[in-house]
């Protein structure tokens, strides 16, 4: 029998009691904040059972060098999140200025590219856990599923990176007030 994974939450911590009535911002006011926080743009790529996925992610971040870590957050509805559920591994494709083409594939900007017509744009190899991996972006992390949480309309996936792999030329791609931008290296 499995042993279950032990919760590092921090049980002794509670949230404060004069701020619990507080009401929280509009999403529309929240989502306009969020309009000026300039991120980078990744492809988080899957495969369970032959069956390949992706999308655009921006909510992507380091968590620790030691062990290498990372925490991407996926839509609980999108197609990729139950095959990294199952699967166990993803990769993450840091995209460069030229690759914008992509993310819009994998955001369900381009008309009628869906599913495995994603992987149309892009040359896709593997790495170590045979998950598609992006050739030509500026760095791609290669990684296993060591957590997850539940988040409201998402799920946080926790991973160790296995392997990566970078370019040494290349301008990166972000996001910023509802559009893609290049920044200069």
């Amino acid at each position: 029998m499995a042993t279950p994974p032990q919760s590092n939450q921090r049980l002794d911590w509670l949230p404060s009691s004069a701020l619990a009535s507080l009401p929280t911002v509009s999403s529309s006011n929240y989502r306009g904040g969020l309009r000026h926080f300039a991120i980078g743009v990744t492809l988080v790529s899957t495969c369970h059972n032959g069956v390949r996925a992706g999308l655009t992610a921006t909510a992507v971040c380091s968590v620790t060098a030691e062990p290498p870590r990372l925490v991407v957050f996926v839509n609980k509805n999108v197609a990729a999140c139950d095959l990294i559920f199952q699967s166990g591994a993803l990769c993450i494709n840091v995209l460069a200025a030229e690759q914008e083409e992509l993310a819009k594939a994998f955001a369900s900007m381009i008309p009628d590219v869906q599913g495995e017509a994603r992987f149309n744009y892009g040359t896709w190899d593997k790495a170590v856990t045979g998950v598609p991996v992006l050739h030509n972006a500026l760095a791609n992390f290669d990684c296993r599923v060591v957590k997850v949480f539940e988040e409201s309309t998402h799920q946080a996936f926790v991973c160790e990176v296995l392997a990566t792999r970078e370019r040494s030329d290349g301008d990166a791609l972000i996001y910023l007030n509802g559009a893609f931008r290049s920044l200069p290296q």
